[in-house]
């Protein structure tokens, strides 16, 4: 994976967002008093992840994890199965948080799992030549250098088999579905198809995606974003947001990030999750 390699400053999990300004430092809007929103002391920070609580059991145990530039990982948050255990992980460039697991991708292009082993979502000891993992639920997915993927853990309604997709530049793991980017800006989806998977299928010129418990969210190359599936806490409504670069899909929210770094938001706000209004990621903190 080459430095250039996009970041993900902005993360969803179940009640709470994560934002990393330009400077390092990151900001939790959400559930302010639970411990994965405690990020205030996290610094030199150039990537994020939520990990995301997919189903109403066991809600508010989540957790966050910080890739710093150095290559090391920092996590805070909830950790019955260990899955903040990551300080000695170093030589890291990429990250993803799932339900009671952490994922980092080495430079070597091998793949560290820390938490939950029940499902074999942490099964990735033998994924090399790995570029970006996403984990969902019970599940983990790898994009392969080229540009195929694979996938591990609970494979229930079918969101694990990838074995035919190739031409991939991104993958994101849901709660039961798996969506890929491919380099001609289409969008494949396997798993629950509640989740918007046919939908997709249409969706043209497509520069990032990202899964949520039970929708999927996509960037078009215009700024433009589309989305599909479970729209019952209004998580899909963003057909009005313009110039944004990337996006995060959560629990039942939607963050998006514009162009100048500031931060638009969708969906439940039970919880103070969508306060993102007065964020901007092109600032120092």
């Amino acid at each position: 994976m080459s430095d250039d390699t996009p970041k993900a400053v902005i993360a969803a999990g179940r009640r709470y967002s994560l934002g990393v300004l330009a400077d390092g430092s990151v900001v939790a809007a959400g559930a302010s008093r639970q411990p994965e929103c405690r990020v205030e002391t996290w610094s030199d920070v150039v990537e994020v992840a939520a990990g995301n609580v997919h189903t109403a059991r066991n809600t508010g145990r989540s957790h966050s994890v910080g890739l710093r530039r150095d290559g090391t990982v920092v996590a805070t948050g909830w950790n019955g199965d260990g899955q903040c255990v990551v300080e000695g992980w170093s030589d890291v460039v990429a990250i993803a948080a799932g339900w009671r697991r952490t994922l980092g991708v080495l430079a070597d292009g091998s793949v560290r799992a820390a938490g939950r082993r029940s499902e074999g979502a942490c099964d990735v000891e033998r994924w090399s030549e790995i570029v970006a993992v996403s984990a969902g639920d019970w599940h983990s997915v790898g994009l392969r250098a080229d540009g195929g993927a694979v996938a591990v853990g609970n494979n229930r309604a079918g969101q694990c088999d990838l074995d035919e997709w190739h031409g991939l530049r991104a993958v994101a793991a849901g709660y039961l579905h798996t969506v890929a980017l491919t380099t001609t800006g289409h969008v494949l989806a396997v798993g629950d198809a509640s989740a918007g998977g046919q939908a997709v299928g249409a969706w043209r010129d497509v520069v990032h995606v990202s899964a949520g418990s039970h929708h999927t969210v996509g960037v078009t190359a215009t700024g433009r974003v589309l989305a599909a599936g479970d729209n019952a806490r209004g998580q899909c409504d963003v057909g009005s947001w313009r110039d944004v670069v990337a996006v995060a899909a959560g629990s039942a929210h939607t963050v998006g990030l514009r162009s100048d770094g500031t931060v638009l938001a969708a969906g439940n706000d039970d919880d103070g999750q969508c306060d993102v209004g007065q964020w901007d990621l092109a600032a120092r903190g």
